[in-house]
């Protein structure tokens, strides 16, 4: 149905509609037929399905990413951001990216076996895997399922660099693993910081924890010993741009080293979300928002080529950027951070029958 709200009683969600995805074919939408309802309606609760994938470590040769390979231990995030640019992805599995996105999740417990699997290949050449650059790998189903912990493990085990996007506290639970990464020079983190409105950040980061938690959790992981990134992103013009400086100084507090910035991406399905959201919270100035954006992207909401699609382009892109590089200065945050060591990695040896008798 296209407006869960009918049929359900929503909490604690950014999105607002459950439009069919874009393969299929026919869509449906529930109308009011004037009868009264009586009935209480029952709350929409999060659902999580299990796959047994056959390879984990995905692949992309985008120009304007700094990496090659990610991995994802789960698909759709609970979450809830409103503007992910992840939402249209879940259309592949022939759900919504909409409310399906982050109540009807899919959980992948044998990646970390399938991981050791692909990096023993003979074929494999090391370089850093990233994880969390489409959904997020703490969120509140990985202290269940500890899927993204297993997988760390095994790049621990192995020696294998990896970078972490993420917003979820539950990284803290691994800082044992991570902290001994970081010695070894394999690891480096990124936390997403929107706004430090937490009025704001509840109603499009519902199930994501507060801004202030995100900053105790760069206070923890850099006092442990792990170089973390505070990242401005997605930054929301008219809207949380504005705090920019004010997250990068308060992350610089908090110990980050390094910072980056993205303005808010609508590709596909996320754009009527995202301008639902603001027509329903933020209706005084919706239009700004998205005028803003279409001047950025040639006069669309979104303009997907590569090295504008992060950033956009004019006037009210380069005031952004020219003011995220005088406060990166001014606070001494590195944008760029030195390579992580790749001459650490050792291949897994195959467990089979044979091995067992060693």
């Amino acid at each position: 149905m296209d407006r869960e709200d009918q049929r359900f009683k929503i909490l604690g969600r950014a999105a607002g509609s459950n439009q069919v995805g874009r393969f299929e074919r026919h869509t449906h939408e529930a109308v009011d037929d004037g009868w009264a309802r009586d009935e209480v309606l029952p709350v929409l609760r999060t659902q999580t399905a299990i796959e047994v994938p056959r390879s984990v470590i995905s692949y992309n040769t985008s120009p304007d990413l700094p990496f090659d390979r990610s991995i994802n231990p789960y698909r759709g995030c609970e979450h809830g951001c409103v503007y992910c640019f992840a939402r249209p992805s879940h259309a592949y599995l022939g759900l919504s990216p909409g409310l399906d996105f982050e109540t009807r999740l899919i959980a992948r417990p044998e990646a970390p076996l399938v991981l050791r699997r692909e990096l023993a290949a003979k074929s494999y050449k090391v370089a850093p895997i990233a994880i969390g650059t489409n959904t997020d790998p703490y969120q509140p189903i990985e202290k269940k399922h500890e899927i993204m912990r297993a997988c760390l493990q095994v790049l621990s085990d192995t020696g294998h660099p990896v970078a972490i996007v993420t917003k979820g506290s539950l990284i803290e639970r691994d800082i044992d693993i991570l902290a001994d990464m970081a010695k070894r020079g394999l690891v480096r983190v990124g936390i997403s910081v929107t706004t430090l409105d937490a009025k704001l950040s509840r109603l499009m980061e519902p199930r994501a924890p507060s801004p202030q938690r995100r900053l105790k959790m760069i206070r923890t992981l850099a006092s442990a010993g792990i170089p973390v990134r505070i990242m401005a992103s997605p930054m929301i013009p008219a809207l949380t741009d504005p705090e920019m400086e004010t997250i990068l100084q308060l992350g610089r507090d908090a110990g980050a080293r390094h910072a980056s910035w993205i303005m808010l991406r609508l590709p596909r399905e996320v754009s009527p979300l995202v301008q639902d959201w603001l027509a329903t919270h933020y209706p005084d100035r919706a239009e700004r928002i998205m005028s803003r954006l279409r001047e950025m992207h040639g006069g669309k909401a979104y303009d997907a080529t590569w090295h504008r699609r992060m950033r956009g382009t004019g006037p009210y892109a380069d005031m952004v950027a020219q003011r995220f590089k005088v406060a990166v200065k001014r606070l001494g945050l590195g944008t760029k951070a030195p390579p992580m060591r790749c001459d650490l990695f050792r291949a897994p040896r195959e467990v089979t029958a044979q091995m067992s008798l060693f």
